[in-house]
């Protein structure tokens, strides 16, 4: 792991805990996790070590960078081993879902997302749907790999065309189809609004 700094220090990424039937979404985990860990970021996930999730978790511990795995007890035989889980930096097993994308949130100055399913789809969702709602302005990106995330960002752009989107200004989530311009994105969005936290007592009641 180089010393490289960057302003933010953790990034979550959402993605799904299967590997997809397309070779490049594996491949954009694993390319990313090594991205974060070259520039001393802290990766922040759902635990799983299957699928992108664990692509992600492997090519951060492999080019020796840190991860915190947040995962619920009722999946961490669904999701991961407990034998890998004992690979990770940091681990915490939460009641439920819903402390864990808590939990995620507030460990997290950005959030990146890969590849996945509905879960995935749900979480990215939540946080542009605090960041509409101006309880938050940290970075959110679509990693947008073989164009995967093409209809989600259409019916995006249908929804606010339609008028049901009133402060997209809030939410301005970046589309990046290249791996490697993700985190030098992250940053740049970073240093153009200083990503306040929000308030954390009305971020709790979300």
């Amino acid at each position: 792991m180089s010393e490289e700094k960057s302003p933010i220090r953790s990034v979550c990424v959402y993605c799904g805990s299967q590997p997809g039937r397309d070779p490049a979404f594996m491949e954009a985990g694993r390319l990313f996790g090594r991205a974060l860990a070259e520039k001393n970021l802290r990766l922040v996930y759902g635990g799983g070590t299957k699928g992108i999730m664990g692509a992600v978790a492997a090519g951060v511990l492999s080019a020796g960078g840190h991860v915190t795995g947040i995962i619920p007890e009722f999946l961490v035989d669904m999701e991961a081993t407990r034998h890998s889980l004992g690979q990770l930096n940091e681990l915490i097993i939460t009641k439920d879902m819903h402390e864990r994308k808590h939990a995620m949130f507030e460990r997290s100055d950005a959030f990146v997302t890969l590849p996945g399913g509905i879960g995935t789809l749900e979480e990215i969702v939540e946080i542009m749907t605090w960041g509409q709602l101006g309880r938050h302005a940290k970075p959110m990106v679509f990693a947008n790999v073989a164009d995967f995330w093409k209809p989600m960002l259409e019916l995006i752009d249908h929804m606010s065309a339609s008028g049901f989107i009133h402060t997209a200004h809030l939410v301005r989530p970046l589309v990046i189809d290249r791996i490697e311009d993700i985190v030098p994105a992250i940053e740049a969005r970073w240093a153009e609004t200083g990503a306040p936290e929000g308030d954390p007592e009305t971020i709790s009641k979300l």
